[in-house]
């Protein structure tokens, strides 16, 4: 796959505002040698080739979309939250295709959860609040991102508090708290661009991988060895 010029990606969830921004993107951008194959919604059949699944849909329509997936022989990478344990269990034993999946597809919220890490190690003894804000079309809650973020700051998911309002793409704000002062790390998803980006860069890295299962952690690692090359 390494001398493909372009490679054909398969849309699943393609009618909802990850999907349609994808398929946005790809078209704005023929640099990044990616072209929209197929695009698929819940239930339906698919007929054309592809190269790679992009799936932000539901936990059922990405189910759907890995048995496309294996039964294809091609790479497959979900962004899509709230999967049951069983599944992401399946993902992560998968050794005949490459899969990726993240609660959250954007690098820097990767990083932002690094920093947050670091800052909770720094600020041992500080009370930790973690208080996130999605739209209100956003079914889970407390959302993936603010759970991952929460297992990387030791606080339990269910001390988590959350918002859901207008069309807010994605707010998560987290304060260390003492009796003399109070640090404050927010990040704030300014429209679904910085999603959608991410999800296409890492599709153009993951046709590149072995069989295997793959975090945001591994390709992080990939982008910052690129950096310093």
């Amino acid at each position: 796959m390494n001398n493909r010029l372009s490679y054909g990606v398969l849309i699943n969830g393609a009618g909802g505002k990850m999907g349609q921004t994808l398929i946005r993107l790809i078209h704005q951008q023929p640099q990044l040698g990616l072209q929209v194959a197929a695009t698929r919604n819940a239930a339906e059949q698919v007929t054309a080739d592809f190269d790679i699944i992009i799936d932000f849909s539901t936990p059922q329509g990405a189910q759907e979309a890995f048995s496309l997936a294996q039964s294809h022989q091609k790479p497959f990478l979900t962004g899509t939250t709230n999967l049951p344990e069983a599944f992401l269990q399946q993902m992560q034993h998968e050794t005949k295709i490459p899969v990726f999946f993240a609660p959250n597809v954007s690098l820097s919220v990767y990083f932002f959860t690094q920093l947050a890490q670091e800052a909770a190690r720094m600020y041992r003894g500080y009370g930790i609040h973690l208080h996130e804000i999605h739209h209100i079309h956003k079914k889970d809650a407390p959302s993936g991102t603010a759970k991952k973020l929460a297992e990387a700051v030791c606080l339990p998911a269910s001390e988590v508090t959350y918002e859901r309002m207008g069309e807010t793409v994605g707010t998560h704000s987290l304060r260390f708290t003492s009796p003399l002062d109070e640090i404050s790390l927010t990040h704030k998803a300014l429209n679904r661009d910085l999603f959608a980006q991410s999800a296409l860069e890492i599709a153009q890295w993951l046709v590149t991988c072995p069989a295997g299962f793959y975090t945001m952690s591994d390709y992080a690692k990939f982008k910052l060895k690129e950096v310093h090359s």
